[in-house]
């Protein structure tokens, strides 16, 4: 009875923290109307649902990717290829890079997960840098490195807006609808399983749960996903090409935001694109020219530091040590 009021508690603790991240989210925008403040909100969203994207597999299963840009990839093109040839709505185009983006997920990653460790990591890494240079490869339909410009028709049916607030309303919704099925995953008995097989694979194999399918069913959930937050993402900048949304900077970046915030929590990834996604976005406009390239140093020596003292990342260590100094 006392683990299920612990159980409880906990739950309620976190739809407190949802009401209020809710609210906060819907009066952001009344106080900062900066143009270039809301863009840096969109990327925090963007990057947050990415990231906790990733978590479903990464976090909660335990299988570390490294090649989830390629979803990201996916979604982005798939939109814009069937916006710009056949006129479709970027809205319905979202959900067709969605689906394939799952679907590929799902026929990639099932040999994959033969692999264990750091094998299964390159595996994933390798995937993502061949969707890439298919990407340059397939110049007549992807426009290889000159990339693919979206005309800017403002209208709801072509997800094109006059203004920041409405692409900042639809990347928070977004990244709402992606914490909040983290959530579900998170207090669910398929999301035992997958924090069971991250645990001690073989020993959750023993106890009758079939990992290999609970792996598929969040790698394609992950993928899918992902490729949601591709699709916004081209649509924000009306411009893609291969290095910029197949990029393995992205890829580690979605992992890195997730870790940094609390690998296998709901709440992980967003509290780490908070902290990651602006200060990408003020280093790399501090150490521009000359320094450039230098932000992605200073990220890897954050990252060193957030493994070695906060191995569960922020939210970890405020459970772990935080936490304990207000009950006591």
């Amino acid at each position: 009875m006392i683990n299920l009021n612990f159980k409880k508690n906990k739950n309620i603790k976190k739809d407190i923290i949802l009401a209020v991240l809710v609210i906060m989210g819907l009066l952001i925008p009344l106080v900062f109307s900066s143009p270039y403040t809301l863009q840096i909100f969109i990327l925090i969203f963007i990057y947050a649902g990415a990231a906790g994207a990733w978590n479903i597999i990464g976090g909660f299963g335990g299988q570390i990717s490294l090649g989830h840009v390629a979803f990201f990839g996916i979604g982005a093109y798939t939109t814009t290829l069937l916006y710009i040839n056949f006129g479709i709505s970027p809205w319905i185009g979202m959900l067709a890079g969605g689906i394939l983006a799952a679907v590929v997920a799902c026929l990639i990653s099932y040999p994959c997960f033969r692999l264990r460790g750091p094998f299964f990591t390159l595996a994933t890494l390798a995937f993502g840098e061949v969707m890439r240079l298919l990407c340059v490869w397939a110049r007549p339909l992807t426009g290889g490195q000159v990339g693919l410009t979206t005309l800017f028709k403002p209208s709801f049916a072509n997800f094109q807006f006059i203004g920041k607030e409405p692409y900042y309303y639809i990347s928070f919704i977004l990244m709402l609808v992606i914490l909040v099925i983290s959530i579900c995953i998170e207090r669910s008995k398929f999301g035992y399983y997958l924090i069971a097989l991250k645990e001690d694979h073989d020993a959750a194999e023993a106890l009758g749960v079939n990992t290999a399918h609970y792996k598929l069913y969040a790698t394609g959930i992950s993928g899918f996903l992902t490729a949601i937050c591709g699709a916004f993402f081209g649509q924000l900048l009306l411009y893609i090409e291969p290095s910029a949304v197949f990029s393995q900077n992205l890829s580690i970046q979605f992992a890195m935001i997730a870790v940094v915030g609390g690998a296998g929590t709901a709440l992980g990834p967003i509290l780490g694109s908070i902290i990651i996604t602006p200060l990408n976005e003020l280093l790399r406009g501090a150490l521009g020219g000359n320094f450039q390239g230098l932000n992605y140093v200073i990220f890897g020596l954050l990252l060193i530091l957030v493994v070695t003292y906060m191995p569960d990342g922020i939210i970890g260590f405020y459970k772990k040590h935080i936490g304990k100094l207000f009950k006591s």
